[in-house]
C-alpha cells in the first residue's frame, strides 16, 4: 500500500485541481479557478457586506434542540456547534455595519441559555465533568464578560473550571475517555477558555492546567513527520484509500485554530508562548502546502482524489488561523498573503445570495463526503472568526472604515 507524505499530497492535490470538475459551486474547474474580483482581499466594502450577509442569514436561521429525548450534546443551545457560532459573531459584531443588533441577539441567546455551561455528562464515568466540548461556549460567555463586566456571564465558566482543577480529569489518553483532551477537536473547544480566564481573573493555575493538558494532548497525537494532527489514537493506524494516513482537514483546522485563539489570549510575555507560535508555524506550513490551487482545504487533508470536494469549515477555521497568525506576527505576511488571498476569495464564493455557507461538512471526526447544500453553524462562525482577522490584516491599507468601533 503506497504511502502519501504531505508533500506527495500537495502534489495530488495540484492535479486533482487540473482534472477534477464541479467542485465549486457546480462550476467548471476553469472558472473556480479566477476568484470574483469583488471579494479581493484588500476590498473592506465586500469583506464587510459578505460576512454581515453571513452573519444576518444564520441569526435568522438559528434553532436548537430543547427537548430531554434531543442530542442537546451536539445541538442544544450551548452546544459546541452554535458556541462556535455565537463566539464568531461576538469577535465580528464590533466590525459589522450592524453591531448593535448583532450583540442584542448575541445578549438574547446568553440569557436564554442562562450563560450556563452544558452538563450533559455528570453521570457518564468516562466524560463527567471534563468533556472540552461543552466549555466551547464559555469563550462566548467569557467574550461577553470582557465586553460589558456582567458577573452572570462568568459565573458557570469559572465554577466549572474551578470544578475541574479542583478534580482533576484521568489523564490517560484513550480516545473513548473524554476527561482528557484526547482528540484533536479539543485543542479549539476548552483550551482558549482557560486562557481567557487566566486573563480575566490573574489566576496562573489556570493557564499552567491548559498548558500541561495542551502539551499531553500534543505529545499523543502530532505527527511530528507530517507536522499535522491524528483526529484521536484510534486513527494512528488507518490509512486513506491511497494508502496516505488519514488527516482529517476540520480536526487540524481546530487545532490551528485552537492554538491561535490561546496565542491571543496569552500575553507577550507569557513563557509557554514560544511553544504555541512554533507550533502555529508548524501547522501553517503543511495546511499552506496542501491548500488547492483554488483556494479551499479538503475534508481529507492527504487523499484529494477519494475527497475531491471542498469543505467549507475546514477552509474557514484554517483561514482564521493563519490570519490571526500573521496579525501576532507569528506568521510572516509575505509568505502566507496568497494563501490568504486564495483561501479568502473561495470562502466568499461558497456562501450563496441569501448569506447561506455552503460545503460544510456535518458533525462527524473523520473525512467524509461533501456537498453545496450542506451547511451549519460552526461553519458561519468559523468564516466570521476569519472576517474579523481578514480586516484587520488589511487595516493600514484599509480607509474606508469608519464605522468601525475601536
Amino acid at each position: 500500500m503506497r504511502r502519501l507524505s504531505v508533500a506527495a499530497a500537495a502534489a495530488a492535490a495540484a492535479a486533482a485541481a487540473m482534472t477534477t470538475t464541479a467542485l465549486l459551486l457546480g462550476a467548471p474547474v476553469g472558472a473556480a479557478e479566477a476568484p470574483p474580483e469583488k471579494y479581493d482581499i484588500r476590498n473592506a466594502a465586500a469583506t464587510v457586506a459578505l460576512v454581515d450577509r453571513v452573519a444576518k442569514w444564520q441569526m435568522e436561521n438559528f434553532c436548537y434542540a430543547d427537548g430531554k429525548e434531543e442530542n442537546l450534546h451536539d445541538h442544544g443551545i450551548a452546544s459546541w456547534t452554535n458556541a462556535v457560532f455565537y463566539l464568531g459573531l461576538t469577535q465580528w459584531a464590533p466590525l459589522s455595519q450592524r453591531p448593535d443588533s448583532c450583540l442584542a441577539w448575541l445578549k438574547s441567546v446568553g440569557a436564554k441559555a442562562e450563560w450556563k455551561v452544558a452538563a450533559n455528562f455528570e453521570e457518564h464515568p468516562a466524560y463527567r465533568i471534563y468533556h472540552a466540548d461543552e466549555l466551547c461556549v464559555g469563550q462566548f460567555y467569557l467574550a461577553m464578560y470582557e465586553r460589558y463586566g456582567d458577573g452572570a456571564m462568568l459565573t458557570s465558566v469559572k465554577a466549572r473550571l474551578d470544578r475541574i482543577l479542583s478534580s482533576p480529569p484521568d489523564t490517560s489518553m484513550g480516545y473513548r475517555s473524554k476527561q482528557s483532551w484526547t482528540w484533536c477537536d479539543a485543542l479549539f473547544m476548552a483550551p482558549p477558555v482557560y486562557a481567557a480566564m487566566a486573563k480575566i481573573s490573574g489566576c496562573e493555575a489556570y493557564l499552567k492546567f491548559m498548558d500541561e493538558s495542551f502539551r499531553r494532548t500534543h505529545a499523543h497525537l502530532f505527527d511530528a513527520r507530517e507536522r499535522l494532527f491524528f483526529r484521536d489514537g484510534s486513527y494512528f493506524d488507518r490509512r486513506e484509500a491511497n494508502g496516505a494516513k488519514v488527516f482529517w482537514g476540520r480536526g487540524n483546522g481546530w487545532a490551528a485554530a485552537g492554538v491561535a485563539g490561546v496565542l491571543e489570549a496569552l500575553p507577550d510575555s507569557a513563557p509557554q508562548r514560544p511553544f504555541y507560535e512554533n507550533l502555529l508555524r508548524e501547522l501553517a506550513a503543511s495546511l499552506a502546502a496542501l491548500q488547492d490551487g483554488r483556494g479551499y482545504w479538503r475534508a481529507s487533508l492527504l487523499d484529494p482524489g477519494s475527497y475531491p470536494a471542498p469543505e467549507a469549515s475546514a477552509t474557514a477555521l484554517i483561514t482564521y488561523a493563519l490570519a490571526a497568525g500573521v496579525n501576532a506576527g507569528a506568521l510572516p505576511e509575505r509568505e502566507y498573503l496568497p494563501t490568504l488571498e486564495k483561501a479568502w476569495a473561495w470562502l466568499a464564493a461558497a456562501v450563496d445570495k441569501n448569506g447561506m455557507l455552503g460545503w460544510v461538512q456535518p458533525v462527524g471526526a473523520d473525512p467524509k463526503k461533501v456537498t453545496a447544500s450542506m451547511t451549519a453553524p460552526y461553519g458561519a462562525g468559523a468564516l466570521l472568526m476569519a472576517g474579523k482577522q481578514i480586516l484587520l490584516l488589511n487595516e493600514k491599507r484599509i480607509v474606508n472604515l469608519d464605522h468601525i468601533k475601536k
